[in-house]
């Protein structure tokens, strides 16, 4: 059986043992994780309604819940968190619509991805895995690897 791509092309070393960082420094990094988690929910949310208004005028909760593959209760239920966050309003009979605070944030979390993606696409991954794999990345990269992609992607396009 041959070797898969990603196995022939890691360097084989010797086993390690690897310290474990301090517990502070620990649960700092698992609970910047939980944060993200939790925010990439909302951000999801709030990027999909800035699409579906840029895009058609309206963003209704049924549409909402078809595109991100929830149930409608399930979008109800996070459309009344953003609400109560301030990124949102709904209107009866009208859908939801982003606050200036949720358009913010969308237009950030969209920054994010295309930065995430361009970067994806510099080393050679297929376009259509570099968008799937920006919408897990975008939300737990930090700003200071963020501004690296950033910096990297400006002297690739000097170069």
């Amino acid at each position: 059986m041959p070797a898969s791509p990603i196995a022939s092309s890691v360097v084989q070393t010797e086993p390690h043992r690897t310290e474990l960082p301090a517990e502070p420094t620990q649960a700092s990094r698992f609970g910047k994780a939980r944060t993200a988690q939790s925010g990439a929910l909302m951000e999801d949310y709030v990027e999909l309604i800035d699409d579906l208004l840029r895009s058609g005028g309206e963003a209704r909760p049924t549409d909402i819940a078809r595109r991100l593959g929830v149930s409608h209760p399930t979008a109800i239920k996070t459309i009344g968190r953003l609400k109560r966050e301030g990124l949102a309003i709904a209107k009866p009979y009208r859908g939801v619509f982003l606050t200036e605070n949720g358009e913010r944030l969308a237009e950030r979390v969209r920054l994010r991805h295309r930065v995430v993606v361009d970067l994806l696409l510099a080393v050679g991954v297929p376009s259509e895995a570099a968008e799937q794999d920006a919408e897990g990345i975008e939300h737990h990269v930090s700003d200071a690897t963020l501004a690296a992609f950033g910096a990297f992607l400006e002297r690739q396009a000097r170069a």
